[in-house]
């Protein structure tokens, strides 16, 4: 295809030269004003102005120009600063939009309830002891007290987690959901020793709890975020709600300086590797169990009250959708588990149909508790076995919390808590998966199976903007070049080449999306007597227009491969550190250029993508092509 051609034989001016960077006149009016000093006053001051030895004077009159006149709308995303958690949380801003405070103080948060014996257990004074004593209150799914008790061993449903109290209670769970993205923030009671007491901590109306995450998922793009409370912090208190990373805008500079202290720089927990089976909620274990409900009861009622319900709804996570993990830091301290991280297929059809299992604890911990089952390997290398008799001792710790009741027959048996063909109806009387179909199974999620696994990448690629395929299929339109009159106060330029298009980042439907940036890399000759339409090879490869080897003059314009390159051009109006507009319709770009008389200019301009991962930028395979040829008669 030839690339979009401009006629415009107008008064008009010329710019960069092969490895002479700028075709001046010959006066060579930039090149002298800049060594004698007297740069015009609208370039005297210019911000962030450097002079390496290396480039040629006209060439820095150049990149000063084309600085002071863009500068304000040439800048990174998420560049504001170097905390961990501040960049952090701009990353989440660009990706996601706006960031809700996390609130598990809100009246619409729910309360996950600690179930024993087929009944809702609760810590309150007891009234029938002098002196009111802190017990443990049991009523059964009519409200009745059933007993009271001392000390909790035990529990129906008890968290998988490994790490937190197996069954701890009044811990909190809050979503909210905006536009595509939905977040849910749990704010968990725990101990230290994973035990539970009848202390104050753990009464409902306690606001004190011990361990802050936070899941962000867009249902369109696959997106995901964790981010994790301070683990230097000895509690928290869901009484006031927390500023998110990063603060709640680039210029909330207290929310900025709160939330770098509130949350976990270091990412201690690896959130990746038990939430990975594509739900916006990325079901937890805890979380998992917390939705049944008892089909009977202790009693024969129905206690389906007791669990979560569709408080956190069922949403299709299909094997096949994108999926991606969002946080350059986070990612890049396990970018080797996330690599390696696959989905797998269950040989027999049998839970993989409705579930999306992994190599990861999902599959390892998750499937094997629910399915009742020890996770086994048919020929399992030294590795293995190690590996496999760890999750055994924290299986059977968990399971060691397990009431009695859980595991019985008939009435009332919720373990294991997801059955073959009724899923989570533990009512209906399903049986446990059989024997050789979980030995199948267990080698394909310890990875020790073979092509009966279907083993693919858990996590997908980030999509470079402008491909039609595999996501983002968003492209500049409506690009134009206009050649307007110069100025006294132009710095010396014949004329100003205005490059126009316009784009809209629509890529998970956010409309406050912002991680895409456009470089512009531009080449300058005399313009040729045919004036033939340039070929395509006539024009800056692609590489020239990526930030590889760029190296600055002023700003976020230099060099790259030897011709002038702008990069990291926003949209008309979006300053630097300032929050995108909401927008559903294509914004208006634009990039003003000095140019010189009798040279043909040709650009190319090429979208990327911060992808705030472990790959860090994508560009456009071609990006947009355009010229012009500028004749002052």
């Amino acid at each position: 295809m030839r690339p979009l051609a401009f006629g415009l034989l107008v008064c008009s001016t010329a710019l960069v030269t092969g490895s002479a960077w700028i075709a001046v006149d010959p006066g060579h009016r930039l090149a002298a004003a800049t060594r004698a000093g007297s740069v015009p006053s609208r370039l005297r001051n210019t911000p962030e102005v450097v002079r390496p030895a290396a480039a040629s004077s006209a060439a820095v009159s150049f990149a000063e120009l084309v600085n002071r006149w863009n500068g304000d709308v040439l800048w990174a995303p998420a560049s504001a600063g170097t905390d961990i958690i501040t960049r952090f949380g701009d990353e989440v801003r660009a990706v996601f939009g706006p960031i809700p405070d996390i609130d598990c103080g809100d009246s619409a948060a729910k309360i996950i309830p600690l179930e024993i014996d087929g009944n809702i257990v609760d810590l309150k004074p007891n009234p029938g002891i002098a002196g009111r004593p802190l017990q443990f209150e049991h009523r059964d799914a009519a409200g009745r007290v059933v007993k009271w008790s001392t000390q909790i061993a035990r529990c129906d449903k008890p968290s998988l987690a490994g790490n937190v109290t197996y069954c701890g209670m009044n811990s909190r769970v809050s979503r909210e959901v905006i536009g595509n993205v939905e977040w849910t923030a749990l704010c968990r009671k725990s101990s230290p020793h994973q035990e539970i007491d009848p202390e104050p901590y753990w009464q409902r109306d306690n606001p004190t709890f011990a361990r802050l995450g936070v899941i962000g998922f867009n249902r369109q793009s696959g997106e995901i975020v964790f981010f994790d409370g301070s683990k230097d912090r000895s509690h928290f208190d869901w009484r006031r709600a927390f500023t998110p990373p990063g603060g709640r805008s680039y210029h909330d500079e207290s929310g900025r300086r709160e939330a770098a202290g509130l949350y976990d720089p270091t990412f201690q927990i690896q959130c990746s590797a038990c939430h990975d089976n594509k739900s916006p909620y990325v079901i937890s274990p805890h979380m998992g169990q917390a939705r049944i409900g008892y089909e009977g009861g202790a009693t024969g009622e129905s206690a389906s009250a007791f669990s979560l319900g569709d408080y956190i709804p069922k949403m299709p996570h299909e094997e096949r959708l994108p999926f991606r993990v969002i946080g350059s830091a986070y990612t890049t301290a396990y970018a080797t588990d996330l690599a390696r991280a696959q989905t797998l297929q269950d040989p027999s059809g049998t839970c993989t149909e409705c579930h999306t299992l992994t190599t990861q604890v999902t599959g390892q911990r998750l499937a094997a508790d629910a399915a009742g089952r020890d996770p086994v390997i048919t020929a399992p290398s030294w590795s293995d076995t190690v590996s496999v008799r760890a999750e055994l001792r924290k299986l059977r710790e968990i399971d060691a919390h397990r009431t009695d009741w859980a595991r019985r027959s008939g009435q009332g048996k919720i373990h294991p808590w997801m059955v073959p063909r009724d899923g989570g109806k533990v009512g209906a009387g399903g049986h446990q998966i059989d024997e050789d179909d979980w030995r199948q199974l267990s080698n394909c999620i310890w990875e020790a199976g073979g092509a009966e696994c279907n083993y693919r990448p858990l996590y997908t690629a980030c999509p470079p903007p402008a491909k039609p395929s595999g996501g983002d299929g968003s492209r500049p339109t409506d690009l134009h070049i206009a050649i307007l009159s110069s100025t006294a106060d132009d710095g010396g330029a014949d004329r100003v080449l205005r490059l126009n298009w316009r784009y809209l980042n629509d890529y998970g439907g956010i409309p406050q999306r912002d991680d895409v940036r456009f470089n512009i890399a531009i080449r300058s000759v005399a313009i040729p007597q045919s004036r033939k339409p340039p070929e395509e090879e006539e024009y800056p490869a692609v590489a020239e227009a990526r930030d590889d080897g760029f190296v600055a003059i002023a700003g976020n314009v230099g060099s790259a491969g030897g011709l002038m390159t702008i990069r990291n051009l926003s949209y008309v109006g979006h300053r630097r550190f300032t929050e995108p507009a909401p927008a559903t319709t294509p914004r208006e770009f634009r990039a003003d250029l000095p140019a010189m008389c009798g040279q043909r200019y040709l650009a190319r301009i090429l979208p990327k993508r911060f992808c705030f991962d472990q790959t860090g930028i994508q560009y456009a395979e071609r990006g947009e092509l355009v010229f012009a040829d500028v004749e002052c008669n």
